[in-house]
């Protein structure tokens, strides 16, 4: 049985050194955590252990980490074994390749060794976790917490129960991230890809079409997201965007756009239009979060935080 409640200094077993394992390492050592660093080829860690204080020493030049890049440094230790990396962790983090028999294999191994108090997540960017844990004993205590990547920059986190994972495991991580200064973004439904993925790959799918098709290279794909719709959306998700930029909001925007976007999207094969229900259910949440009688005082902020990354980028490239 898991439990919320956490030691001072909660213990974070992470099984993979690879790019992801490090970002974790920096993240959970730079709130004060115990790391034990584990990777099945050992010969791995000197060089995980040189790239984390790289990371740390960059978060400390920018004024983004606090403390003494050499005092977390000293809460990350290098295992040499599997076993010792699992003893008296609160917390194991898995992270090795994207393939499914090879996290199954581990997820189960490490199941048999850890605490019958700790959680275990896996990183996996794709595979939804009823998948990974459906063979693994105790499985109720098993989830996916899949990072935006790297991780000690992006900081939300996509938290991915499976049917059978507990209640108690879920606020479990969730505590566990907002204490290491990570958003924990909720996912109540098992699907492939989770959010940020198929996010990511809607735009990804697109991008290569516009490509093949000859309406415009890479390039300046790369530009017009960078330049374009990237600023916007630095400060503003989609959905406030369209809240902002719309008379009337997201609903006035949706009753305007949305026949527009639907044939975008037939001529792709997808049959997605905005219904009226989803629109409302949208909005309901947009209207929670900001009355309509805000929004000009709303979208002026956001045009002055993009005031201010522009600032920034124009800092940066001259």
């Amino acid at each position: 049985m898991t439990t919320t409640n956490f030691s001072p200094a909660p213990t974070i077993a992470l099984i993979g050194a690879g790019t992801i394992g490090t970002a974790w390492a920096v993240v959970f050592a730079s709130a004060g955590m115990m790391v034990r660093l584990y990777d099945a080829e050992a010969a791995r860690l000197p060089a995980a252990l040189d790239m984390a204080r790289a990371r740390l020493d960059d978060l400390a030049a920018y004024g983004l980490i606090d403390g003494d890049v050499d005092d977390i440094m000293t809460r990350i230790t290098p295992a040499a074994e599997l076993d010792a990396a699992l003893d008296g962790a609160d917390h194991v983090q898995e992270n090795a390749p994207e393939d499914l028999a090879l996290k199954r294999d581990l997820l189960a191994r490490i199941a048999e060794i850890a605490p019958a108090t700790c959680t275990i997540a896996s990183s996996t960017s794709f595979i939804e976790p009823s998948r990974l844990f459906d063979h693994v004993e105790g499985r109720e205590r098993c989830l996916v917490l899949h990072p935006g990547n790297p991780p000690f920059l992006i900081r939300v986190v996509e938290v991915v129960p499976a049917p059978f994972t507990s209640p108690d495991a879920i606020a479990r991580c969730n505590a566990l991230l907002e204490r290491a200064a990570m958003a924990p973004i909720a996912v109540n439904k098992e699907v492939e890809g989770f959010v940020f993925n198929r996010l990511q790959g809607a735009l990804l799918r697109e991008a290569y079409c516009l490509v093949r098709d000859g309406v415009t290279t890479a390039g300046d794909i790369d530009r017009i997201v960078r330049d374009g719709m990237g600023i916007r959306l630095a400060v503003t998700g989609p959905f406030e965007n369209a809240d902002l930029n719309a008379q009337g909001g997201i609903e006035g925007h949706a009753k305007r756009m949305g026949p527009s976007y639907a044939r975008l999207g037939a001529e792709r094969g997808q049959n997605d239009p905005w219904t009226d229900e989803m629109v409302a259910t949208v909005a309901a949440e947009r209207r929670a979060a900001l009355p309509l009688d805000q929004k000009d005082a709303r979208a002026a902020w956001r045009d002055r935080a993009v005031m201010t990354i522009l600032r920034a980028r124009k800092e940066l490239l001259n």
